[in-house]
């Protein structure tokens, strides 16, 4: 067993459950053992040995200023990293832990994005008091049973919610608590903010399909804390001492899920050693009515901060983002992924965007202003933590100083009448003065990187610091000016003063007069071309010089930590001035947008509508030359079935709708002539779907979980956005869906919904359903060439170009001319030769490439020899079923004389007997697959 350094080493690394120790050793932190070997594959690090008591062990290190990069670049990559620190005792010294840093936890993070630790507890019928017991409701009472900490036991309904979620992001204080209803709603939130680190609750983390979802869709890592600190008791009381004991109940936070949230993200970051609690100072919550629900598939699908592919490049985010600080662009990617449901904070919204876009010369000087500032949330967290140096709070001085400019930037000009102005005066003025003036008249403008060597302090901010200085300076004189007393009095050349490390102060001499220095001289060194001497008086004034120094840095450190310690005092206004910053710079960045690239102001209205003239895709307009199209969607025409060829720009459409909608909740202007929009609840989305099989999920089921989120989730103030629906599965399967699916929208939730379909059957609907309307996209065909116009325009339809778009997309021309065959076979209800190729007939056994005549069977949705099985048999020569009403086999027909079955005839009468008013699509989807078993039964038999 290892003793010595290495065996301090390995007794702390089992205190805790990190990735890895970092150990002080005087001026190193140290890595011994396996730990050495990972960080050195990890950070590129020089592997040594380190001996001990006759055993060897891997040793690397890093200098006590480094650790923060190397421990930086661990943690994000997911890994957690304890630091143990030396401290001097009367034996001499120890370590002890004094910090894990996580990825939740990391506050020395460069990246602009917020950086969030989260929590996540859902009810159930098992759930963990403040002593650590399992409480089982149901039963006789009382009985109890110790836990650890990841044994408990799903629930029996087996139900996924409600959930409660806290959110704190150590670099800037926030903290955000809120409760959800069910699994969509909570990984919506979580792909909102991506949260760096997951802290799943006693019953989420045995939670496969909670887990899943984050491990998979989001780039955090998930760490198991005590279970304890779940406990309703426990968490309340951590609640409570943060925030006051009134906080919770003042905010509306009445969930016990999510309070249980909140205290155990304060748990876990009081035990990680952060030091960040101080400047958690203000509990928010949210609820589902203050804002848009975005599910997860919305967010992705309408490419709000990263495209379809994972790029930021090419998103919604960024192109708006002209935003010239952190916090700033932080604020505007959260108003992007939170639209606003209140209309009046909406409106003072684009009050601001427009006074701002119309006044270019103001916005210009304000923004210019904003982008010296530096992100005071973030050195509002460093200075509570103690991690602050010199440099980042004159970084709070140079930003706080920018706030009179800021005000007289918008002073005597037409920002002056807006809610720009609302927005600057939302900080304490008198206190940021204050705070300002302090730094400035402590803070020195060159200091040192360290808190401990003399120098971050003003003359004149304290009194004993001054003689200090005044005696330092004196002695200093008293040494600068020696080499010149010792020449005049001594005659002597070739004279120096200096000092260093190993010999401290020594006058050096010259070898060639070396001989001529007077007998009080001591010589302590030899050199090729000179001598070092010291003298008793020049040995006094190092040993003064050294106390000095001691003494002044040893004061400048207490003196710098108590001004630190004030700065932290003051986070609450760092951060009122903070977020007003990153407000007037996420307001200028919209205006600066709408400005530049001829949006409007959104008209705000009451009723169910979205009006839209011109509209474009704000994304693809800055790539091509766009082609405005108009929407209009009210109580009277609340559904659009959308039409037209592939390529042609229904998804484009449809998106843009979406987005100008979303825009116009975010109080920005949007790329239209003009817009009138009606508030919603919820903007939800069904575009294309991959296959997840590694998950069991074909991309069929995606879909059809998708559709089931959004019938269940959208109401009638929602916005509804499907991008086909049924696609796939069979013809008549998919028709059958997609019909219902729309029926259900029309008349049981009333949403505002566009739909594009390639069913041109589902254009009827518009004749049935007083809502629906068909919109198309126009095409312009001329001499067989086929030219997309981008345009919408009233009415489906007259047919899909898919061959075209195969033509387009370089298929082969052979297998072009042939698909046109097909189709105009197919259209014309011809038998179709079906031709095989050499050594292969064309039923699929072996023969001489003979043709095979087939018919589509549109039931069945698959092809079929003609004359044999099909249910609408014609081939070319017009034979069928006989004019008798029954088939070859006396089977029953139906009314264009072709043959039924038995069976099929009785799924035919189920299928007339269906009430689609009471039915809900999902059902009718596990009917119809019901059905579809029955009838290949049959044909089967």
């Amino acid at each position: 067993m290892a003793t010595g350094i290495v065996g301090e080493f390995l007794e702390l690394k089992a205190e805790t459950d990190a990735d890895v120790l970092a150990m002080q050793c005087g001026d190193f932190y140290e890595f011994f053992a396996d730990d050495a070997e990972f960080v050195a594959d990890e950070l590129d690090l020089k592997v040594s040995q380190k001996s001990s008591h006759g055993s060897s062990y891997p040793m690397a290190g890093v200098p006590l200023s480094e650790l923060t990069p190397y421990a930086k670049a661990l943690v994000e990559r997911g890994y957690r990293v304890a630091v143990a620190d030396q401290y001097e005792t009367d034996d001499g010294h120890a370590r002890e832990i004094t910090r894990v840093i996580t990825p939740g936890t990391l506050l020395e993070t460069t990246d602009a994005d917020a950086r969030y630790l989260a929590a996540i507890v859902r009810e159930g019928d098992v759930a963990v008091d403040e002593y650590g017991e399992v409480q089982h409701a149901g039963g006789n009472g009382a009985a109890t049973a110790r836990t650890d900490r990841t044994d408990h036991t799903e629930p029996a309904d087996g139900s996924g919610g409600p959930y409660g979620l806290a959110l704190a992001d150590v670099t800037t204080g926030r903290f955000i608590v809120t409760e959800v209803d069910d699994e969509s709603d909570l990984r919506a939130e979580l792909y909102r903010v991506d949260p760096a680190e997951v802290l799943p609750g006693p019953l989420v983390r045995n939670d496969d399909a909670v887990l899943a979802a984050v491990r998979e869709e989001l780039s955090g890592s998930v760490s198991l804390f005590d279970a304890e600190a779940f406990a309703p008791g426990r968490a309340r009381h951590a609640v409570r001492e943060q925030f006051g004991w009134e906080t919770a109940e003042t905010v509306g936070l009445d969930s016990e899920l999510a309070v249980r949230a909140a205290g155990a993200v304060l748990a876990y970051v009081a035990e990680t050693g952060a030091g960040v609690l101080a400047s958690i100072t203000r509990l928010q919550t949210y609820g589902a009515g203050d804002h848009v629900e975005l599910d997860a598939t919305t967010q992705r699908n309408l490419e709000l901060t990263e495209t379809m592919a994972g790029d930021g490049d090419g998103s919604l985010f960024c192109v708006l983002d002209h935003t010239v600080t952190a916090p700033g662009g932080r604020l505007l990617r959260e108003w992007l992924t939170r639209p606003k449901r209140d209309r009046e904070a909406l409106e003072s919204r684009l009050d601001a965007v427009e006074a701002l876009a119309a006044g270019a010369l103001a916005r210009d000087r304000l923004r210019e202003t904003l982008g010296d500032a530096y992100d005071l949330e973030r050195l509002a967290a460093r200075a509570t933590s103690g991690g602050a140096g010199a440099n980042e709070l004159l970084s709070v001085r140079d930003t706080l100083a920018l706030w009179p400019e800021l005000v007289s930037a918008v002073e005597g000009t037409p920002l002056a009448e807006s809610p720009v102005a609302d927005v600057l005066g939302r900080p304490d003025h008198g206190r940021a003065r204050e705070l300002c003036a302090e730094l400035s008249d402590a803070l020195a403008e060159d200091p040192p990187s360290t808190t401990t060597q003399g120098g971050l302090l003003c003359r004149g901010y304290d009194d004993e610091l001054d003689g200090l200085i005044d005696r330092h300076e004196e002695v200093q004189r008293w040494l600068d000016t020696l080499a010149e007393r010792e020449k005049r009095q001594y005659g002597l050349t070739h004279v120096t003063v200096d000092r260093n490390r190993t010999d401290g102060y020594y006058i050096q001499v010259g070898k060639s007069v070396a001989d001529e220095v007077p007998d009080h001289y001591r010589e302590i060194k030899t050199l090729k071309n000179s001598k070092r001497f010291v003298t008793d008086e020049l040995a006094e004034r190092e040993r003064e010089i050294l106390r000095i120094e001691e003494a002044r840095g040893a004061l400048e450190a207490e003196l710098f930590a108590e001004l630190r310690d004030r700065v932290a005092d003051e986070s609450d206004l760092l951060q009122d001035v903070g977020r007003a910053i990153a407000e007037l710079d996420a307001l200028a960045s919209l205006a600066t947008h709408a400005a530049g690239n001829d949006w409007t102001r959104p008209e705000l209205v009451e009723e169910r509508s979205l009006s839209i003239d011109a509209g474009r895709h704000p994304v693809v307009e800055r790539t091509t030359d766009f082609v405005p199209n108009d929407l209009a969607l009210d109580a009277e025409r609340g559904f659009l079935i959308v039409t037209g060829p592939n390529m042609s720009g229904k998804s484009t459409y449809m998106r843009q709708a979406a987005l100008i909608q979303l825009l116009a909740q975010v109080g920005s202007f949007v790329p239209a002539r003009a817009a009138r929009v009606g508030l919603v609840d919820g903007i939800y989305t069904r575009v294309g779907a991959l296959d997840e099989l590694a998950q069991g999920r074909s991309t069929f089921m995606v879909e059809m979980q998708e559709l089931s989120n959004i019938l269940h989730s959208a109401t009638e103030d929602s916005l509804v956005i499907l991008d086909e629906v049924g696609r796939g599965t069979a013809t008549y399967d998919g028709i059958s869906i997609a019909w219902a699916a729309t029926e259900y929208l029309h008349n049981e939730v009333q949403a505002r919904t566009l739909f594009a379909t390639h069913y041109h059957e589902l254009t009827t609907l518009a004749d049935h359903l007083p809502r629906v309307e068909n919109v198309h996209v126009a095409v312009d065909e001329r001499g067989g060439d086929v030219t997309f116009l981008r345009t919408v325009r009233e009415g489906p339809t007259n047919r899909s170009y898919g061959v075209h778009v195969a033509d387009l997309a370089g298929v082969p021309e052979p297998v072009v001319d042939r698909a046109d065959e097909v189709l105009d076979r197919l259209r014309a209800e011809k038998a179709i030769e079906a031709r095989g190729g050499s050594g292969r007939s064309a039923d699929g056994n072996g023969g001489s490439g003979e043709t095979q005549q087939v018919v589509f069977d549109l039931s069945s949705g698959s092809f079929a020899r003609a004359g044999e099985g099909t249910t609408r048999g014609a081939d070319d020569s017009g034979q069928g079923a006989d004019d008798s009403g029954q088939g070859a086999d006396n089977e029953t027909t139906d009314d264009g004389g072709n043959a039924i079955d038995e069976e099929t005839a009785a799924v035919l009468t189920e299928l007339a007997d269906v009430d689609l008013a009471e039915t809900t699509p999902i059902d009718l989807v596990g009917r119809v697959q019901r059905w579809q078993k029955r009838l290949d039964a049959d044909e089967e038999r």
